[in-house]
């Protein structure tokens, strides 16, 4: 899997399509999730974009420090259904992590979907605080410490 960084004015047309298209398939269809995924967040975004022979195939979002959460903050996390279990999510993860150690945050914050937690752990987020629900999908918030820049 190719990974490539976007902001939102450098994607084409066809990506962006692509993008929506993908996060309307897993986040409002396959987890029956009635809600508004454009949120005018996409045009602060750092947009990571993971390509399997020219598909996008994974997609993660970035965010500053201030811009979505306090800390800086991973996003809109996915991977289409067909390209699962092969560690793209993972690959994804580790990428959109660097690319905010490179920009000097300290912490990177995120709302991870309850059944992911093992996922998020696995990758060094810590959960903190209750549980919680958002679009009506059991949620916790969860935090990695940046420890070195």
């Amino acid at each position: 899997m190719k990974v490539s960084f976007y902001q939102f004015n450098e994607l084409k047309n066809q990506d962006l399509y692509s993008i929506l298209r993908l996060r309307s398939e897993v986040f409002v269809i396959e987890q029956n999730c009635i809600y508004q995924d454009i949120d005018n967040k996409d045009q602060i975004a750092l947009h990571v974009i993971g390509e399997v022979e020219n598909k996008i195939v994974a997609y993660t979002r970035i965010f500053k420090s201030g811009d979505y959460f306090k800390n800086a903050s991973i996003g809109r996390v996915i991977v289409k259904k067909s390209y699962r279990n092969k560690n793209y999510g993972k690959k994804i993860m580790d990428l959109s992590i660097k690319r905010i150690i490179k920009l000097k945050e300290n912490t990177i914050e995120l709302s991870a979907q309850k059944y992911l937690i093992k996922f998020y752990s696995d990758l060094g987020f810590c959960r903190e605080g209750e549980e919680y629900l958002e679009d009506n999908i059991p949620h916790v918030k969860m935090k990695l410490k940046i420890t070195s820049n």
